[in-house]
């Protein structure tokens, strides 16, 4: 009914508010308490990805569960893209895009990788978090999915075409980061936030728009349809060749080839990730 219906929106939001909530606390706490061990950075990478992961599987559950009209669910995805970009800080989220990171000589290769297990192991965590927080059952559609045993059904149609739509979304949301750079912190995250939502509303119905794969391992691998295989394909493979073509085509002309002294990573700026919802 509709008063189900507002009522399971209603959940799904304080749900998402606390999540957030909850996230920076702890990034604040972590990051003083961890301030003089070199140890915030992962920190920050751990509770940033699994805020991400966690936001990202309630908003799947409120569209594929919930039946929220998409436009709606376009609304929420800008939302939580501008919030991420706000409460972020200097983490990137994205294994994809901490490649480019190494690429432009902010990260060397070992801290790279060390990100990249974070936000891997952050995505695991939200896998058991989550189901979690959905056996309260607080609104009647989480009790639906945990009627349905969490299960969820993979958008993938055809996996060669599917890769294709990974690799096309990751090369424009990054595309959009590496040159909203310039702009005030208060403009650019409702940029990114805008090309976000636009990749999400033409590819959202081909793969559900991941262009992360910690994100797509968490969201995505879980799901009945298709092979562990196809999944690597499209949710791995696809968002790190759609930034490889973005590094050859938007930075080579302005960034030297890897191997020179790398610059000290003090510049770096919130914004220097990718986000998906």
């Amino acid at each position: 009914s509709l008063s189900h219906t507002g009522a399971d929106v209603a959940v799904s939001l304080v749900l998402l508010a606390v999540v957030v909530l909850l996230s920076d606390l702890v990034r604040r706490m972590l990051g003083r308490v961890l301030a003089q061990t070199g140890f915030q950075v992962h920190a920050a990478e751990f509770v940033s990805t699994l805020q991400l992961c966690c936001c990202t599987h309630e908003l799947r559950v409120l569209s594929d569960v919930g039946k929220i009209e998409r436009r709606f669910a376009h609304t929420l995805t800008y939302v939580a893209a501008v919030v991420h970009g706000l409460t972020f800080r200097d983490a990137i989220g994205n294994p994809a895009c901490t490649l480019v990171h190494t690429y432009r000589q902010k990260l060397v290769p070992s801290a790279a990788l060390w990100r990249i297990a974070c936000q891997f192991a952050a995505a695991a965590t939200a896998r058991v978090l989550m189901p979690l927080a959905w056996s309260l059952g607080v609104s009647s559609m989480h009790m639906r999915h945990r009627a349905g045993e969490f299960q969820c059904t993979s958008p993938i149609d055809a996996p060669l075409a599917a890769t294709a739509v990974e690799i096309a979304c990751a090369f424009a949301v990054q595309t959009a980061v590496t040159h909203t750079r310039s702009l005030e912190e208060k403009y650019r995250v409702h940029a990114v936030a805008a090309v976000i939502t636009t990749a999400v509303y033409a590819g959202g119905p081909s793969t559900g728009a991941v262009f992360n794969p910690a994100l797509a391992f968490s969201t995505q691998f879980r799901c009945d349809g298709r092979s562990l295989s196809e999944y690597c394909l499209v949710y791995w493979l696809g968002p790190v060749l759609g930034i490889v073509h973005m590094c050859a085509s938007v930075l080579a002309p302005n960034y030297p080839v890897p191997g020179s002294p790398p610059v000290l990573p003090h510049d770096i700026t919130k914004w220097n990730r990718v986000f998906s919802i």
